[in-house]
């Protein structure tokens, strides 16, 4: 084994390593009955610029893609005696580059702070062993960060994860223990995952500037993205259920109950928690998100209540069938041309994360390599 640095040693090695990514999604999920409305919910697609990456590190930990670590790898003697390289003592195996991208190996199920994508690494063995190490090298910079890492943040975090998977706790539970994975070792491996994020956040996205010149050249270039073909609303609803069956007394108490979360809105309570506390349909997992609706398919009386709502505010409690809904027009799509105004912040948002990507590896190959060393065998 020969000690290199690796910002002297490996710098063309470097140049043309692929960053080992994650975002093995193998948790399952349920959908939410959107009571009242007609249609079954779905994530808000909407145009290129308007889902980018998350701007700002708490955004990132609602944003981020889930995964699930890999299974244990299996023991072998190559494991033990065939050790091709190291990062600051770490060994990396013939094993390890043998089951890269299997689900087996270390880097199967590897957090990439830069990105949700899976990297395109060649099936070849030099290949692997770049992704590997590089992987190696942010896990051991990451670990810098656990100081900036607390609790709260492996929370959201995993929260995250269930609402995008449409998952209660529970369930995330029971999906880890039919896999052999215990709970605990689930948040050590995503605390190390969101340590990556706050690395990437402080070292390179913090550092993206988009100037408004960026914005407006954006805009310009790509009107496709922002040419309303037809009216969409993305809602989020509180319902406070009151069933046919529910008597006269059962009925009257929902609506007390709907007025009074009502009146903790309109003093500023958070919509995502009160629906997480409050709401009797199972889109209360995920904050009360229904998700993408053409007109025509909202229940008539829901339609009528949101009519005159603007973007961001919430409906005057609604009476329907199912019960008490209140319901927030989280965007409304006209036809017609998006205003520059209503899309700058996400063409600004989708800009920095396009850059984010690239500077990502610049810093790796630039700055990274400076501060660790690897052992390679030749």
């Amino acid at each position: 084994m020969k000690k290199v640095e690796l910002g002297r040693r490996l710098r063309a090695f470097w140049a043309a390593a692929a960053l080992a990514t994650g975002g093995l999604v193998v948790i399952g999920s349920a959908g939410c009955s959107n009571a009242g409305l007609h249609l079954p919910g779905s994530f808000w697609p909407g145009h290129t610029a308007s889902a980018p990456a998350a701007a700002t590190h708490d955004e990132a930990l609602a944003t981020a893609a889930p995964y699930t670590p890999p299974a244990p790898e299996p023991p072998s003697a190559d494991t033990v005696d065939s050790v091709v390289a190291s990062v600051d003592g770490n060994p990396i195996t013939l094993q390890d580059v043998k089951t890269f991208g299997t689900g087996q190996g270390k880097g199967a199920a590897a957090a990439n702070p830069a990105g949700d994508e899976q990297a395109d690494v060649p099936d070849e063995p030099n290949a692997k062993l770049k992704a590997l190490i590089t992987q190696q090298l942010i896990q051991e910079e990451s670990q810098k960060y656990a100081g900036k890492v607390d609790d709260d943040d492996v929370q959201r975090f995993i929260q995250g994860i269930e609402e995008r998977n449409h998952m209660t706790d529970e369930q995330l539970h029971a999906q880890l223990q039919a896999q052999g994975v215990s709970y605990t070792d689930f948040r050590a491996t995503i605390r190390k995952q969101v340590q990556a994020m706050a690395m990437f956040q402080h070292e390179v996205r913090d550092k993206v500037v988009v100037s408004d010149a960026d914005i407006e050249a954006y805009y310009k270039d790509h009107p496709e993205e922002f040419n309303v073909t037809e009216e969409k609303y993305r809602l989020a609803q509180i319902l406070i259920a009151a069933p046919a069956s529910a008597t006269p007394e059962q009925v009257d108490a929902a609506k007390h109950k709907a007025e009074d979360v009502h009146a903790q809105l309109v003093k500023g309570k958070d919509f995502g928690d009160l629906a997480r506390q409050y709401s009797d349909d199972d889109s209360k997992t995920k904050g009360g998100e229904l998700g993408q609706f053409d007109p025509n398919d909202l229940n008539d009386d829901i339609a009528k209540g949101i009519k005159n709502v603007k973007v961001g505010d919430v409906s005057d409690v609604i009476r329907t069938k199912y019960g008490f809904h209140i319901i927030k027009v989280e965007d409304h799509l006209v036809p017609g041309a998006m205003a520059l105004n209503d899309v700058k912040g996400a063409i600004r948002q989708k800009l920095q994360a396009d850059r984010s990507k690239e500077d990502f590896q610049n810093w790796v190959d630039r700055d990274l390599v400076k501060e660790h060393y690897v052992e390679t065998s030749e």
